[in-house]
């Protein structure tokens, strides 16, 4: 095994887990210092324990890795993500939920997209929040402007990434961003972020506005909970979900089966319900991190053990057919 690449697969399980965020940094640090060493400097273990960038922890993992084994700490990760890739994640072509350092992600664009093209994706949308949330440093309209193009630059015949946004449901229903810009976008996913507690009937109003609107591709994370985590937990939010998911089949907006475990969101049942209601469904990783675009095996887990079918299900899509969908709502 090669010292980078087990640097690197470190830093990606650590983000997985959703560690610590210094500790997936250290690990990339390292991997960055040493990416253009011959093995000359790679073999001169006092060197490289001199040079910045480099502890104790990622000199043991590069000195393993030299010897060609497994690194240590890295046979750790593995055995903990515990996680084995289903027949339906196998089927999975892209991701439509991913954020940068334009927001509240932790690395540039490039680094996620170099992750996605080695996890063998064929498209990710970007989707970078809107302007009202604030604490997620949410793009105004002219950072979405300018974001656009060098969004286009990363397209080839093997990778497309999509322009998108994870665009905040207001509380009459409202989309947060100009609507022409919304119409520009390849892929629109509409969250609710604020008020999560609004009463039954006001909270449905609100995300069948959203839903009929016309401009929104997937409903995101649609309860809002958390079940675990560094957040803590947070109680589902009260809708009509009946209503909310007919609105989604009747729109061709698909249902979002988010793949972060500290979410399982839409909890069981409603993926049973959205289901029975005939929705299509986008299962996507939401990554803020390289690491967490891999989370997608765990959306898949749950939507292969719930039945969801795998043609409805549009991240299993090519290209083509998912820009034929998403066409019928701009």
């Amino acid at each position: 095994m090669q010292p980078y690449d087990a640097l690197v697969e470190i830093a990606l399980l650590l983000e997985r887990e959703r560690a610590i965020r210094y500790k997936a940094k250290a690990f990339r640090a390292a991997a960055a210092a040493i990416e253009r060493l011959d093995a000359a400097q790679l073999a001169d273990t006092a060197g490289l324990r001199r040079r910045k960038g480099i502890g104790d922890s990622t000199l043991a993992v590069i000195v393993q890795a030299r010897e060609g084994r497994v690194p240590d700490y890295l046979a750790e990760l593995r055995e903990r993500a515990g996680i084995r890739p289903s027949a339906l994640s196998a089927q999975l072509r892209g991701d439509l939920h991913s954020h940068s350092d334009w927001s509240d992600g932790t690395t540039p664009i490039a680094a996620m997209v170099k992750a996605a093209r080695e996890l063998g994706r064929e498209y990710l949308a970007l989707t970078d929040h809107s302007p009202r949330l604030r604490v997620a440093n949410g793009l105004s309209a002219q950072r979405l402007r300018d974001q656009i193009p060098i969004v286009e630059s990363f397209r080839d015949d093997r990778f497309t990434l999509l322009t998108g946004i994870e665009v905040d449901i207001l509380e009459d229903g409202g989309l947060d961003q100009q609507d022409e810009l919304l119409r520009s976008l390849d892929i629109v996913v509409a969250s609710v972020h604020s008020k999560l507690r609004m009463e039954r009937g006001p909270m449905t109003a609100r995300m069948l506005r959203a839903v009929r609107s016309g401009r929104v591709d997937v409903l995101g994370h649609v309860t809002g909970r958390l079940v675990s985590g560094q957040r803590g937990t947070r109680p589902p939010s009260d809708f009509n979900a009946d209503r909310v998911f007919e609105a989604c089949a009747e729109a061709g907006v698909a249902v979002e089966i988010n793949s972060r475990p500290e979410r399982e969101d839409p909890p069981d049942e409603l993926i049973t319900l959205a289901i029975e209601k005939g929705c299509l469904f986008s299962i996507d990783s939401d990554a803020h991190a390289p690491g967490h675009l891999s989370l997608l095996d765990y959306g898949a887990e749950r939507a292969e053990r719930l039945g969801v079918p795998a043609d409805r299900i549009v991240t299993t899509w090519p290209l083509a057919r998912l820009r034929e969908w998403t066409a019928t709502r701009r």
